[in-house]
This record gives structure tokens, C-alpha cells and sequence, in this order.
């Protein structure tokens, strides 16, 4: 008996010996605080708003309008009123002769902006640049022997790692916070430049334009946003890696604005179902859904449905890193570029241009009226060819209007009143060759067709029933 009472006690401390332990000390900020809080500012700025006051409301009186009140609606002058529209936010010192480091929309439209350090002296701060596009901006304050933060390298952190926000939430001069990197490389809407670092760190409004530190005292990011439902913070918080910031400010420093290099495709995310119609062992790179003509894609030779694996050196995981890495490499750079075409890989060289203002895409909804529809059965849609004032107005040369859907196309969420271009590496010209083509297929494969609708084109997968 107390043979085994030992024996089970050698085992339980076996076991725990054996069980790795994650529990750690929890960190302390007091020395980074002190060391890195003073490199971190106050900024305010106020706007003039301009506005008409009403005209005098003067009652009439009963059963008829006063007198008065035509004089005082065409002769009483409209004198414009000036008020002062204020906002806060923070920043951060990133060299001793007063450059600071912010976020586009904490300046964005101000008349005066004012920084202030924590030893309370105030400056009037120059705007040197901005750039909406990462949300990044650049300021200019008069003063010498500043205190500056250390920036590192947000490519090394560890998503749990611990990670701590200094700023001035609701105008709460130097406050800090601190959580956890909750993911990292995320893609938010309209934010196509910028991969956020997403922590939990208590994030406010007055924080954005703070710096975002590691253990090591050092930037690795600019808060920048939240996910709220309540206006404050859910533990959903977004920094921009400060290398991403860093290519833009030095860009504003030296010449006041920011180029970004562009090809000129329509790419979409590869989803399983598309990456089997293609011939992808696995859903990696971006699928491109459209070429503009003469645009640096178009004269290398990149084709729709053409899938990038690599450019110009560099892993495209996702979609989304694509745009990144293009918008980062300069105009005028030759490129190589990996793809994968028709079941196989293949390498072209693309001249990067400088990107443009973002151009609008047409939209066609009318049906043609001298083509008659005709159902396509192995996809549950009804389609008829474009007619030639289609084509123009859409500026393609072929396709195919859809009129109704049903069964799988309808699963798929395809629409009425789009328009197929291609299914797979195909141009679509008419709805016999479309279901000749399907007729290859065997069930309960995938197939991608090709989809142009007022919000662009991208590739749509339908499963073919079995």
C-alpha cells in the first residue's frame, strides 16, 4: 500500500516535471515609460467652419403672415459666421530637431496645429505632408535637442507577444496601455497598403498617431484604429508596422508627397474552389480578374485568370500582399514576375509605372434587344450575347448577359445582369460554346467563370452539381 502511495507520487511528479510551463511574470512598463514617454506628444488642432445662421424666426400674426418677415427674408444680411472646430491626438518625436510622427487624419483639414511635450511646452507645428492612403503624416515643430523614440522592427513580432500604447486618449495627456499582438498582416477595408498589427491594447479616441511599443522600448507601430460599436475601445485595436510608416514619412521628408508604383490589374482573394478550377494544389497567390490596356500588366504579357505566385522576389501569400508589394517598389523598376498559367508556372518582367488616381468602372444593365436568351442547364442561368452598344459601353468584346439564375448559380451568388467574360482561361462569345465547354466538365468539379458587374470583375466558382 505505501508501496504504491510513493509510486503514484514519483509519476505525478514525473508528470509535472515533463509539462511545459507557459506562466511567466507579467511584464513591467515602468522603465519603458520612463524612458520613451517623454518622446511622446499631445497634438490639437482646430478647423475654422464657416456657416449661414438662420434667418429670424418671426412668428405672424393669427391668420396671416407678419409684415416683417418678407422684409427680413430679402434685405436682412447674411453674414457668415466662424467657428472653431477642435480635435486631439498624439504623436510621437522621431528626430531631436522636432519631425514627429502621426497619423493623416488627426491633422487632416486643420488651420493650426499645436503640439505639446510632456514638460508642457507648446509649439505651433508645420505640416510637412500626409499621406491618406496608409494614414500617415508628417509634422515640423521648431526646437532642438528633442527626446526620441527608438524604432524596431515590426517584422519580428510574435503574434502574444506583449506590447504597450502611450497617448492621450479623450485629451488624458500621456496615458498608457498595454495587451497583447492579437494578429498581425491584417487587411482592413478601403486599406489596401497597410498590413495592421492588430492588438488588444485599450485604445481610444486621442490615442490615434501614438506610438505602439515592444518590451524592448521600442516603435513598432502608429495606432491608428479601432473596431467599436460604442465609440471606445472592444479590444480591437490596429497599429500601422512602423517600417510601412517610416517608407512614407521619408518620402514627405524629401519631397512633400508619396509615389507608389502600380500594373494595372484587378486581382481577387483564391478561395479553394477556385484555386482546384485553376489547377492550384492550394489557395496561394492573387488571381488576376482584369487587365487595363497599356497598363505595365498588359505590356508584359500578364493575362485574366493568370494567378501571381511571386514579385520581384517576393511571396504573395495573399491577395491582399500584392498591392503592397507593388505600391512599394519604384516607378520605373524592372520586376520578374512568378506565375502560374494554364497548369503551369511561368516568369515575365513588368515595368512598374507610378500609380494614378483611382478611375471608375462601367456599368451596363440594359438587355439587349436583338439577341434571344438561352439557358445554360448545368448552371441554372438563362444568357444571351451582348449587343455591340454593350460591348462598347462595357469596352469588351464579348460576353454574355445573364437574364435569370437558378440552382447552382444561384448558390454561387451569381446575379442577374452580369456579365460573363471568360470561364477559366476562356473568352465566352456565345451560349453555345459555353455549354460545350461545360460538357467536358464532370460533375461535381469546379469551374470559374469570369464576372463583370458594377463593382468591378472578379472570378465567381460554381460547383456543377453531380
Amino acid at each position: 500500500m505505501l508501496r504504491s502511495f510513493f509510486s503514484i507520487v514519483v509519476l505525478l511528479m514525473s508528470v509535472t516535471v515533463c509539462m511545459p510551463t507557459y506562466a511567466k511574470e507579467l511584464p513591467d512598463f515602468t522603465v519603458l515609460v520612463e524612458k520613451e514617454g517623454a518622446a511622446v506628444v499631445n497634438i490639437s488642432t482646430t478647423q475654422a467652419v464657416r456657416n449661414v445662421p438662420e434667418m429670424p424666426n418671426i412668428q405672424g400674426t393669427p391668420g396671416g403672415e407678419d409684415p416683417f418677415s418678407e422684409f427680413f427674408r430679402r434685405f436682412a444680411p447674411q453674414m457668415p459666421q466662424e467657428q472653431e472646430s477642435q480635435s486631439l491626438g498624439s504623436g510621437f518625436i522621431i528626430s531631436s530637431d522636432g519631425y514627429i510622427m502621426t497619423n493623416a487624419h488627426v491633422v487632416d483639414g486643420a488651420d493650426k496645429v499645436t503640439v505639446r511635450l510632456t514638460d508642457r511646452r507648446e509649439f505651433r507645428a508645420r505640416v510637412i505632408g500626409t499621406d491618406k492612403r496608409t494614414d500617415v503624416a508628417l509634422l515640423k515643430i521648431e526646437a532642438k535637442g528633442l527626446p526620441i523614440v527608438n524604432r524596431g522592427d515590426p517584422n519580428k513580432l510574435k503574434v502574444g507577444e506583449w506590447v504597450a500604447a502611450i497617448g492621450s486618449p479623450f485629451g488624458f495627456d500621456n496615458s498608457v496601455t498595454a495587451g497583447i499582438v492579437s494578429a498581425k498582416g491584417r487587411s482592413l477595408p478601403q486599406d489596401n497598403f497597410v498590413p495592421f498589427i492588430q492588438t488588444d491594447v485599450a485604445i481610444n479616441p486621442g490615442n490615434s498617431g501614438g506610438p505602439l511599443f515592444n518590451l524592448d522600448g521600442e516603435v513598432v507601430g502608429i495606432n491608428s484604429q479601432i473596431y467599436t460599436r460604442s465609440g471606445g475601445s472592444m479590444g480591437l485595436s490596429f497599429a500601422i508596422p512602423i517600417d510601412v510608416a517610416t517608407q512614407v514619412t521619408d518620402q514627405l521628408r524629401s519631397s512633400g508627397k508619396v509615389t507608389r508604383g502600380r500594373i494595372g490589374v484587378t486581382i481577387q482573394e483564391l478561395t479553394n474552389e477556385l484555386a482546384e478550377s485553376f489547377g492550384l494544389s492550394k489557395p496561394e497567390g492573387a488571381l488576376i480578374s482584369s487587365v487595363e490596356k497599356n497598363a505595365p500588366a498588359d505590356k508584359a504579357g500578364i493575362e485574366v485568370s493568370d494567378v501571381i505566385l511571386k514579385f520581384d522576389g517576393k511571396s504573395v501569400s495573399r491577395s491582399s500582399d500584392l498591392p503592397r508589394i507593388v505600391a512599394g517598389t519604384k516607378p520605373g523598376n524592372k520586376a520578374v514576375v512568378d506565375l502560374w498559367r494554364k497548369g503551369a508556372a511561368k516568369q515575365v518582367t513588368v515595368v512598374v509605372a507610378e500609380i494614378p488616381e483611382e478611375a471608375k468602372l462601367a456599368h451596363v444593365d440594359k438587355k439587349p434587344a436583338e439577341e434571344a436568351a438561352e439557358t445554360i442547364d448545368r448552371l441554372g442561368i438563362t444568357v444571351s450575347e451582348l449587343s455591340a452598344a454593350q460591348q462598347q459601353e462595357l469596352q469588351v468584346s464579348s460576353g454574355l448577359l445573364v437574364e435569370s439564375i437558378k440552382g447552382a448559380a444561384a448558390r454561387a451568388a451569381l446575379h442577374t445582369g452580369d456579365v460573363l467574360l471568360a470561364i477559366g482561361n476562356t473568352s465566352l462569345h456565345s451560349p453555345a460554346q459555353l455549354n460545350e465547354f461545360l460538357a467536358q466538365v464532370p460533375n461535381g468539379r469546379n469551374v470559374a467563370l469570369l464576372v463583370k458587374r458594377s463593382d468591378g470583375t472578379s472570378y465567381v466558382a460554381i460547383k456543377l452539381d453531380e
